[in-house]
Formats: structure tokens, sequence, C-alpha cells
């Protein structure tokens, strides 16, 4: 398993978290973003830069995906797309996407797009807060501890 990180938009507490986890468990860990991203030197984290535009990162992410890796996002057609490719998806939240939750996901962000567009205004999500990084961490150790046992 590797993890893929959409870094554009991924906050740094959770980053830290991926950070410390990769060099705890050993797990090859990619950052993709299109600007520059700050990485502790390890032979287990990497850095990706892509050029600017719209869902580079995405597309890139996607493009390297193997059945199996872990792609750490908020952008839920991204986490659709993983899923489709046979991975996981978990958001800087704590929050799996899964074959079960995704499509009503897609549906609510996109029903949230159409309120927007027609000029309703929409709050965006909460700040991220103690609980979620807890919820982030637990999530990920979980999943890391069911690969490490089927490797």
């Amino acid at each position: 398993m590797k993890i893929w990180v959409d870094a554009d938009a991924c906050p740094v507490v959770i980053k830290e978290i991926l950070f410390k986890a990769a060099e705890r468990t050993k797990t090859q860990l990619t950052l993709v973003a299109n600007h520059s991203v700050n990485v502790p030197p390890s032979r287990f984290i990497a850095f990706l830069r892509v050029s600017k535009g719209f869902d580079v990162a995405d597309n890139e992410i996607v493009k390297k995906l193997a059945p199996g890796d872990l792609v750490i996002t908020g952008d839920i057609p991204l986490a659709a797309e993983a899923i489709e490719k046979g991975a996981k998806a978990l958001n800087p939240r704590g929050e799996l996407y899964t074959s079960e939750n995704i499509r009503s996901l897609l549906n609510m962000r996109d029903f949230m797009d159409t309120l927007r567009s027609s000029g309703i205004q929409t709050e965006g999500p909460a700040a991220l807060n103690q609980n979620d990084r807890k919820n982030f961490a637990n999530h990920l150790d979980k999943l890391l501890t069911q690969y490490a046992k089927h490797r």
C-alpha cells in the first residue's frame, strides 16, 4: 500500500500526522500538489509537483494509484475515482469514503454546487478541530494496521 495525498488543500496538521505514520510504519507516502510543499527528509516521504490547472494533481494521483492504495483527500470526485480503482479514500476529518457512501456524497456535493451557482449562499465546512484530527489519526492507524496484518 502506498499513501497518496491531495496536498493542495490538505491541512498542515494532517500532513504532520501522515509524516509520523509513514516513518513509524515504513509506508511510502507521496504528496501531490501544484505548489511547493515542505516535506521532511525521509526515504518514505516524497513530493510530486504537478503543473497548475484544474484537477491536474487529482488526475496524477488517479494515474499512479494502484488497488489497495490509500488516498487522503477532501475532494469527493477524486475519492470516487480512487474507490473505482480499488483504493481506499480518507478525508482529513477522518471520514472514510466507501462504495456505500460515495454516491450520496457526490449527489450532495452536486446539489450544493447547484445552489451556489444559482446565487444561494452556503456555508463552507467548519474549521478542522481537535476531534477531527483525532478521528483522522485513529482511522489512519486502523487502516495501516489492517494493511500490516495482510502483508
